[in-house]
């Protein structure tokens, strides 16, 4: 894996071509804690999930198993549950970071990879991404709230049809049903991704990162109790630094500048 800070954008690569960039059980925990540590950091704006080489990222590595012993043994299914459960929490982070999080999607999405970019906020994928559920495939029901996460996406009949058949859905759809934000051609691609991301850490961090609240909120409160949540969170953003070199940019008629709140 590799962690780059460029320009405000903190970049995830995952870099393993070899293997299509799959997941094994020792990527969770840097990748956590790349995400913990820039969305704490006022100089970061953005998270950016990406993959080197021809895939975004092929799911979880079968071939490398999952949570075996050191000794040899057999974890218990609950041990091998709640070793899944400390993975997949990824995704929560990736959903719920404080920041804007967006997946640029170089190529095949499987299983927990479509996962990890569907819990994103935001996704811009290559005219060579596909996005392939993968665990019907090999038996298996489902991870990393990739039912819940497609569900959000494209409704629960569309998530099921496309989870249940294994089929590949194409760029072209994803963009069509909503899997996707942006689609862009394969060569223009990487600076496609780098300029989107640079919009938003340029932005107002805290009130951007209080926007995506908002829209959390929206999931499970009603719209009173949103109101009266959202309303605390406004009147806090007026004691921002940014609030107040948007308001001397209004003024003087120019583009603002953000940086730390």
């Amino acid at each position: 894996m590799r962690f780059d800070v460029v320009d405000r954008v903190g970049v995830i690569t995952l870099t393993r071509p070899d293997s299509r960039n799959a997941l094994h059980d020792d990527m969770h925990q840097p990748i956590m804690a790349a995400i913990e540590t820039w969305a704490a950091d006022p100089d970061v704006g953005c998270i950016v999930l990406t993959g080197e080489g021809a895939a975004f990222c092929a799911g979880g590595d079968v071939r490398v198993g999952s949570g075996r012993r050191t000794d040899g043994t057999k974890p218990t299914l609950d041990e091998r549950a709640a070793l899944l459960i400390t993975n997949a929490r990824l995704s929560v982070l990736l959903h719920e970071a404080p920041i804007v999080t967006i997946a640029a999607i170089n190529g095949a999405a499987v299983g927990a990879g479509m996962a990890l970019a569907l819990a994103c906020d935001l996704r811009i994928a290559s005219s060579s991404a596909r996005f392939i559920g993968g665990w019907a495939r090999l038996g298996f029901s489902g991870d990393y709230g990739g039912a819940w996460l497609l569900r959000h996406r494209v409704g629960a009949s569309a998530a099921l049809e496309i989870l249940a058949t294994n089929r590949t859905v194409g760029a072209d759809e994803a963009l069509r049903i909503g899997m996707i934000d942006r689609l862009v051609p394969a060569a223009e691609f990487d600076a496609a991704w780098r300029e989107w991301a640079a919009t938003f850490a340029s932005g107002p961090r805290t009130a951007i990162g209080l926007m995506k609240a908002n829209l959390l909120d929206a999931d499970r409160l009603s719209l009173a109790d949103v109101i009266e949540i959202e309303s605390h969170r406004q009147i806090s953003t007026s004691q921002t630094a940014d609030h107040r070199e948007g308001v001397r940019a209004w003024v003087d008629k120019r583009e603002p500048h953000f940086g730390q709140s």
